[in-house]
């Protein structure tokens, strides 16, 4: 099959803004998801609710405050990564299997070291 036999985008829907507005309104239903459903996402969005404005009130630089809201905001991003990886694990089997624990394994280490950004990031930006 030829790249001439088969366009992608013509699965994809719609287009233009329309299709911005349908994409923005999934991003808001993922986060409804992720809030209403995951502990650590709604435990994540309360530490960025008393980070982000703390970064504000300091007195550091405009790229030191960039780097202390985007390490926060990091979080979030790789806690929705790792909700959706174990979303999906759990939508294809509940049952225990070696590569599904090691997705869910390498999803959680991925957030122990986004938290290891965040904690490194505020604690060099303010020492």
């Amino acid at each position: 099959m030829s790249s001439d036999d088969f366009n992608a985008s013509a699965l994809k829907g719609q287009r233009g803004l329309g299709r911005i507005a349908r994409a923005a309104g999934y991003s808001v239903a993922g986060l409804r998801a992720a809030f209403r459903g995951e502990a650590a996402f709604r435990q994540l969005v309360l530490l960025n609710a008393l980070l982000v404005p703390l970064a504000f009130a300091l007195d550091v630089t405009r790229a030191e405050r960039a780097l202390l809201v985007m390490a926060c905001l990091l979080t979030l991003i790789v806690e929705l990564f790792n909700s959706a990886i174990e979303a999906a694990i759990d939508r294809i089997s509940v049952e225990r299997h070696p590569l599904s624990k090691a997705a869910k394994d390498m999803g959680s280490a991925a957030q122990l070291l986004a938290l290891a950004a965040l904690a490194s990031v505020w604690g060099i930006v303010l020492l």
